[in-house]
């Protein structure tokens, strides 16, 4: 799981996170959160995870936040597709009412077109909100959907 996720943060172009996980770092980062679900295949490897928590606190409580990690190998093969509708009913299960997606980089069009296919609708276009690894910046897209 730690492998995969950091794969994510160091290709720099989807997750916020700058510093990779450690074996120590992951677990406590894994634990914390509301719940962690991961994608096996018959023989035990990882192939894809996701992490769920609250956007917010108080009365934003509501509303849940995911992030996503599907290992290079697995792409293209659904993990993907398979990840978020498992994260919609367990957010839901949680008591969330609402998922969002708050950071979804413009250029990332296969999750956007996954999104949108789930039913999630894009809030609007936040200008230069992803900083790139390059120093350039990228549009956001935060996306929701009522569950």
């Amino acid at each position: 799981m730690i492998e995969i996720w950091n794969s994510i943060v160091e290709e720099e172009n989807a997750f916020p996170q700058e510093e990779v996980l450690s074996m120590e770092s992951g677990k406590d980062f894994f634990a914390s959160q509301s719940y962690t679900g991961v994608a096996v295949d018959d023989m035990g490897n990882v192939l894809g995870l996701y992490i769920l928590h609250p956007n917010n606190i108080g009365r934003c409580g509501h509303i849940a936040n995911a992030s996503y990690a599907v290992a290079v190998s697995s792409r293209g093969k659904h993990i993907g597709k398979s990840l978020v509708q498992h994260c919609m009913s367990t957010a839901k299960q949680l008591g969330f009412s609402v998922l969002q997606f708050n950071a979804v980089v413009e250029s990332n069009l296969s999750a956007r077109k996954l999104y949108e296919n789930l039913g999630f609708r894009q809030l609007g276009t936040i200008p230069k909100g992803f900083r790139k690894k390059d120093g350039t910046y990228e549009n956001i897209c935060p996306y929701f959907i009522e569950l």
